[in-house]
């Protein structure tokens, strides 16, 4: 493991397989994966002064704000400042589109640390708009299936509990090009932001499989690999 501690990021629209790439350079070159969603989940569960007010806004169906997001992934990060991490920016309906996903989270995650790598996924709308009509997730663990090249064993419902699938309302068809919208207003500052500072590469494809060499190479500029490409 190199001496250095690497941060990185990876952004993408709903429906980009940013989960399936941030499994993969976890897994490759040993990176702790953060999933704003799943420290979500975590909170809400525990019970602790974040969880519970995140839980009064999704009790009135509505998004987790902003700051509440931030004070919670920034208590998170703080206990691992001696630790390389991967931030996973999930699209998940709890936090529309993980962290950093706005500039104001942008800006407080600069007050934890200095990141050395910012990945963007650039994938064509129809295949988003595929992709998403197709997930269906298991709510209570975030668990996400896709009908067409990752089917839950048994048709509806979770491989590990049995419980019922669902599909959100905004991964059905007439919903998606709103939710790529508004995914679109918000990103272009942050991406603006990493360019400038030379940290942001962006790849394009219509399928995970091929675009994960590409970042593999780059990580491997960064970092080096536990595992070889050939062993994802």
């Amino acid at each position: 493991m190199a001496s250095k501690l690497l941060r990185a990021v990876v952004l993408g629209p709903p429906g980009s397989g940013k989960g399936t790439v941030c499994e993969r350079i976890a897994r490759s070159f040993g990176l702790q994966h953060l999933s704003s969603g799943q420290i979500l989940r975590e909170s809400l569960a525990g019970g602790g002064e974040v969880g519970v007010l995140a839980k009064q806004y999704l009790e009135r169906g509505l998004l987790v704000p902003d700051h509440v997001i931030t004070h919670l992934m920034m208590t998170e990060l703080e206990k691992r400042r001696e630790q390389h991490w991967l931030l996973d920016a999930p699209s998940c309906r709890d936090t529309r589109a993980g962290f950093p996903r706005t500039l104001g989270q942008a800006e407080a995650l600069d007050r934890i640390c200095e990141l050395d790598l910012v990945i963007s996924l650039n994938i064509p709308f129809e295949t988003l708009k595929d992709r998403l009509s197709a997930r269906w997730i298991h709510p209570p663990s975030g668990r996400v299936y896709n009908m067409d090249f990752n089917p839950p064993q048994v048709q509806g419902v979770d491989d590990l509990t049995g419980e019922p699938l669902v599909q959100n309302q905004d991964d059905k068809p007439e919903a998606v090009a709103a939710r790529l919208r508004k995914y679109k207003d918000a990103a272009k500052p942050v991406m603006e932001l990493y360019k400038s500072r030379g940290i942001l590469h962006s790849f394009s494809g219509t399928e995970t499989n091929k675009i994960w060499p590409y970042v593999y190479t780059l990580l491997s500029s960064k970092i080096p690999p536990l595992l070889s490409d050939e062993e994802n």
